[in-house]
């Protein structure tokens, strides 16, 4: 089964290693929908709350400071309860 990683307290000196502050800002209002990863992506929350339910496994909480990745292929329901902003990067190829 393909699982969520989540990283958390992550240092400035590691948040300026991987370029986070040059990635896109995704924002989205509370709500509630499916979606489906064409490609890995790799986001860090900077504000709001989310569950993330994968199919088929057990929901997982998503903070402001978390480093997340969602693997390829994976398709889930997330449930926006605070509005959300995020750093986000999608892997190519």
């Amino acid at each position: 089964m393909q699982t969520i990683t989540i990283k958390k307290g992550l240092s400035p000196e590691e948040l300026e290693s991987l370029g986070i502050n040059d990635w896109p800002i995704w924002t989205k209002e509370v709500s509630r929908f499916d979606w489906t990863y064409d490609n890995q992506e790799t986001c860090y929350i900077l504000e709001g709350a989310i569950t993330v339910t994968p199919e088929g496994g057990d929901p997982v909480s998503i903070v402001p400071g978390d480093l997340v990745t969602f693997p390829r292929g994976m398709s889930c329901v997330w449930e926006v309860t605070a509005p959300v902003s995020k750093h986000y990067r999608f892997e190519t190829g």
